[in-house]
């Protein structure tokens, strides 16, 4: 599977070093077929569907449709890297079992290493950039938090988009040919490889925009009940009810942060400052820092009703189970408080997070919490938004301005503009 990592079922898909955008890295606008002829048209935007769910899949993913003929390929949905990649048969050194065969690249589809999106992926990773010769290709190893890694080199090929205007384009992007991955689960993988969303300048959203099929926009609903959608462009946003905060920039980091938040349980204070917030679709619980994440836990269990036992369970470390198994977490949703993050970055800005945002129901019955202990996972003074609590809204990241977004949202209701799914 792409690398996610688990404590013990927590997934979090975050590059320890995130890419940082090449400076005067601006390819020459093109590269976009239209399906008319010759055509040029504004940044539009791009609906894909999404697939998959918090518990019990743990991840959510999205179908595209890369090469010449297009293929269909799963990709992992990650807001917390930047690169893209497929598992692939360069030939293949270390792979999972994936849901399609292999990528098969072609010496004409390698990324040479004097590429300006090759230096922007080895300063991102921390890599001293240099070139033997001109037709040397840009070799890559990309590490995640769990320890998981990715060896691979850069290719470039074309991805199909059918746009709100109407218009197909398929646009050539660079992406990760993946021949040696090293993830902790050897099992069955549900996707292909990743989808890097991040703000670095290898990211897929920053190509779309240098390409000028897409603004600098992406944004994603997530469905308490599985799917939802995934949308590139700014067409869907509904801008002026939107709850808005400005992205804390970090020259070591290049995450979706918007910097510290204040955490509230009901209007009680906690008196506890989450030091670095990021918003991260790439993992499927939340996690605070240790210090939060007690408080937290202690001002759960001294607010619970006795008719709540805690319980072990081999899904998540704190559970409780009920009179009877809960079948879904309104059953039990009525026995806790809210959550609020104020985040402090420019005006107060308030998210709150109900129950059904930090709660799973098990298969066991349980009720248990999605907030894990980051430092236990080496995240650090990082608190993780996952999936889990991003359910039920639109959350939308605006390069463009400069700001993080988001608004309850009916996610399982896909908008009605074409989507992109296998073209």
């Amino acid at each position: 599977m792409a690398p996610r990592w688990a404590s013990p079922a927590g997934l979090v898909l975050v590059a320890l070093l995130a890419l940082l955008p090449a400076r005067g890295d601006k390819p020459v606008r093109g590269g976009a077929s239209s399906s008319v002829a010759g055509a040029e048209t504004e940044p539009s935007s791009a609906v894909f569907p999404l697939y998959g769910d918090v518990y019990p899949h743990g991840l959510y993913y999205v179908a595209m449709s890369i090469g010449n003929p297009p293929k269909p390929y799963f990709l992992d949905v990650d807001t917390g890297s930047d690169l893209t990649w497929l598992q692939c048969d360069a030939p293949c050194r270390s792979c999972n079992k994936v849901p399609h065969p292999l990528y098969r690249p072609t010496k004409n589809k390698l990324v040479p290493c004097v590429d300006q999106l090759c230096a922007s992926l080895h300063n991102g990773l921390n890599r001293k950039h240099k070139c033997d010769s001109p037709n040397e290709q840009c070799d890559y190893v990309i590490k995640y938090a769990d320890q998981g890694s990715s060896t691979g080199v850069l290719v470039n090929d074309s991805f199909a988009l059918r746009l709100a205007n109407g218009s197909v384009v398929r646009p050539s992007l660079a992406f990760g040919c993946g021949y040696d991955q090293q993830v902790s689960s050897g099992e069955m993988s549900p996707t292909d490889g990743v989808l890097g969303l991040g703000t670095g300048s290898v990211s897929l959203l920053s190509q779309f925009k240098q390409h000028g099929v897409t603004k600098n926009v992406v944004g994603h609903c997530l469905s308490l009940r599985g799917g939802g959608f995934l949308f590139f462009g700014d067409d869907l946003v509904p801008y002026q009810r939107v709850t808005w905060t400005p992205m804390a920039r970090s020259a070591l980091r290049n995450y979706y942060s918007p910097g510290s938040a204040s955490l509230y349980f009901g209007d009680q204070s906690l008196r506890v400052k989450l030091t670095e917030v990021v918003f991260d679709s790439g993992s499927s619980f939340t996690y605070f820092a240790a210090q939060p994440y007690q408080a937290l836990v202690t001002a759960l269990k001294g607010d619970l009703s006795r008719t709540l036992k805690e319980v072990s369970d081999p899904s998540l470390p704190l559970c409780w189970k009920g009179k009877k198994p809960f079948k879904s977490v309104l059953d039990v949703k009525k026995e806790f408080k809210s959550l609020v993050l104020n985040f402090a970055n420019g005006k107060k800005t308030l998210m709150e997070i109900p129950p059904e945002n930090y709660l799973i129901v098990t298969k066991y019955g349980s009720a248990c919490l999605g907030i894990l202990n980051g430092s236990e996972v080496g995240l650090k003074d990082l608190s993780i938004l996952g999936d889990i609590t991003m359910q039920d809204q639109m959350v939308i990241y605006d390069n463009e301005k400069g700001q993080i977004g988001w608004i309850r949202a009916p996610c399982d209701r896909i908008p009605k503009f074409g989507s992109s799914a296998l073209l």
